[in-house]
């Protein structure tokens, strides 16, 4: 496995201080985040999982706890528009340029606009996809919102 990949080259651009993780991607899982954390030892709500919505149809980003579920109403209110939802997976892999299972915040085809749950700001260090099924990267969520301009917003269910 390539521990070099858009996201990791943008961190290192940003000067972001992090460290890789590797686990054994089961694609099979029902869900990935909770099996990302399961296989890294560590909690699910310090494992974040990057989802690919569509804001009033246009792209976004939402980063939460592994263990939790986006609220479309709030994420939608946060985004400034009218209803959010999922967007189906072959458009957020060709928008991201990633992989599902493998999609990081970081180092995306194009920047969206990306909102954080405000949960997991509080946290002093997360697990975030490092741009590849079975590569994370821990770092501090306050450089997630300071590379990317994300905003903090309480979106979970």
């Amino acid at each position: 496995m390539s521990k070099t990949t858009p996201a990791t080259v943008a961190l290192d651009k940003a000067g972001v201080r992090y460290a890789l993780a590797t686990y054994a991607y089961d694609p099979d899982a029902d869900r990935v985040g909770l099996q990302a954390a399961e296989a890294l030892g560590a909690p699910a709500g310090e494992v974040l999982k990057t989802l690919i919505v569509k804001a009033d149809g246009k792209p976004a980003c939402v980063v939460l706890a592994s263990d939790r579920e986006v609220s479309m109403k709030k994420l939608a209110a946060a985004l400034g528009a009218k209803a959010a939802e999922m967007a189906p997976v072959p458009e957020a892999e060709r928008i991201t340029g990633y992989r599902v299972g493998g999609v990081s915040p970081f180092g995306q085809k194009k920047r969206l606009p990306t909102v954080l749950d405000a949960a997991a700001a509080e946290l002093a260090e997360a697990f975030v996809n490092g741009g590849q099924r079975g590569l994370q990267v821990r770092l501090a969520p306050a450089e997630l919102v300071r590379v990317l301009d994300a905003k903090v917003a309480a979106v979970a269910a």
